[in-house]
């Protein structure tokens, strides 16, 4: 192995490096899942291809943060099957899991607070491309997000939270995964700043990571996607191509499930 880790980076992603875009690269078979006795999502199948994205939609408490959980290690199924590349994953510990390519962005800020803007970026970056990629990783964090490089001094807690949370998406898709699960990115972020993230969900896409998008502002899901999951009460109502919200509506109206139970399972 070298000092940088870079053999076995390559040895975990061998599972998945042979997968051509268009072909199956995730794909969940009649998984259920939950969270103690609770079942949140219920017998869930749907594929998706290397190098397309998914937007998964739903009320709150469709099961749809269930699934990404799912996805990047963090619950196991119950029942089921999760396949990346034809590979088993389901059940396995997320770090393995995100070796194998599989990265779910993080939630909120993700930031250290008592670190600068650099430091942040490089501390991310030498756990994927080693002290002697840093340089090159934070000139591509830069160029995708101009406003990091011109506060690259500044600590991050002083940041506003859009940019820290353009801060923790920047140490993802500097290097992007095989496929990034992405959980409601645009949550609390001004438009102009939601606008620039999905221009840089767009350019990875274009570079052959395949995306499982969980939106609320279901329009930036649907101008990015190739398919459409939609999720009613755990269970999959519509599965297939990218439909107008018009169209999507008759799917999307009946996910409402009993209060008392939405808030036992999960807020997404």
């Amino acid at each position: 192995m070298t000092r940088d880790g870079t053999a076995s980076r390559a040895a975990a992603t061998a599972t998945v490096a042979g997968v051509e875009p268009g072909e199956p690269l995730l794909t969940l078979e009649h998984v259920s899942a939950g969270y103690g006795p609770f079942r949140a999502i219920f017998d869930v199948s749907f594929t998706l291809n290397a190098g397309e994205a998914i937007a998964l939609l739903g009320s709150n408490g469709a099961g749809k943060t269930t699934i990404a959980r799912l996805c990047s290690g963090l619950i196991a199924p119950t029942s089921g099957r999760v396949l990346l590349g034809g590979d088993d994953i389901g059940g396995r510990p997320a770090n393995r899991i995100a070796r194998l390519g599989v990265t779910q962005a993080p939630e909120g800020r993700s930031v250290f607070a008592s670190l600068t803007v650099a430091e942040n970026l490089a501390l991310g970056f030498r756990a994927t491309v080693g002290a002697k990629g840093v340089p090159g990783a934070l000139d591509a964090a830069y160029a995708l997000f101009p406003r990091l490089g011109d506060r690259r001094s500044q600590l991050a807690g002083s940041l506003s939270g859009g940019e820290q949370r353009m801060l923790s998406l920047a140490r993802v898709l500097v290097h992007p995964p095989k496929v990034l699960i992405v959980d409601e990115l645009s949550l609390g972020l001004a438009p102009i700043i939601v606008e620039e993230v999905y221009r840089n969900l767009a350019t990875v896409k274009a570079k052959g990571t395949a995306l499982l998008i969980v939106e609320q502002h279901v329009e930036h899901a649907l101008a990015l996607a190739d398919q459409v999951v939609v999720l009613t009460r755990g269970e999959v109502s519509y599965d297939g191509p990218v439909l107008s919200l018009e169209q999507l509506t008759e799917h999307l109206l009946p996910t409402a499930v009993p209060e008392p139970l939405a808030s036992e399972l999960e807020s997404g």
